[in-house]
């Protein structure tokens, strides 16, 4: 099972930033954008740091992607293509730059980013998933 580290930078208010790491080489590969640290709450909040697996899934709309599994009073936490934070409910985009947008907090590149990270899972149905 594949193996990827997702490590927070400083958060500053609006959103939770960091950067996605491939475990077997502890290298930057990606960026991520979540919402801010709000107590866990459902639809407002990043999740928890910890230890999760995720599953590959295939979403209502037909895209591929991981669900992350177990985390603790929520449901539907996926990684998914984002550029903002008002496109988040939960859950974690995946870009391949930091950027403060016009518009708000946000990342760029996110389909290329998201495409990176669903071909390194390439042949995987599962992932394990720090959070630090």
């Amino acid at each position: 099972m594949k193996k990827m580290i997702l490590q927070r930078l400083p958060q500053n208010g609006q959103a939770t930033y960091g950067v996605l790491l491939d475990g077997d080489t502890k290298i930057p590969f990606a960026v991520t954008l979540e919402l801010p640290w709000v107590n866990n709450e459902k639809n407002i909040s990043c999740i928890p740091y910890g230890h999760y697996n995720c599953k590959r899934i295939t979403r209502p709309n037909g895209d591929i992607t991981f669900k992350i599994l177990d985390v603790k009073n929520r449901t539907d936490i996926l990684f998914h293509i984002a550029n903002y934070t008002s496109e988040l409910l939960g859950c974690i985009g995946i870009g391949e730059a930091f950027e403060i947008l016009k518009d708000g907090e946000g990342i760029q590149y996110s389909s290329k980013g998201f495409r990176e990270f669903m071909n390194k899972l390439k042949g995987e149905d599962y992932l394990q998933l720090e959070i630090k």
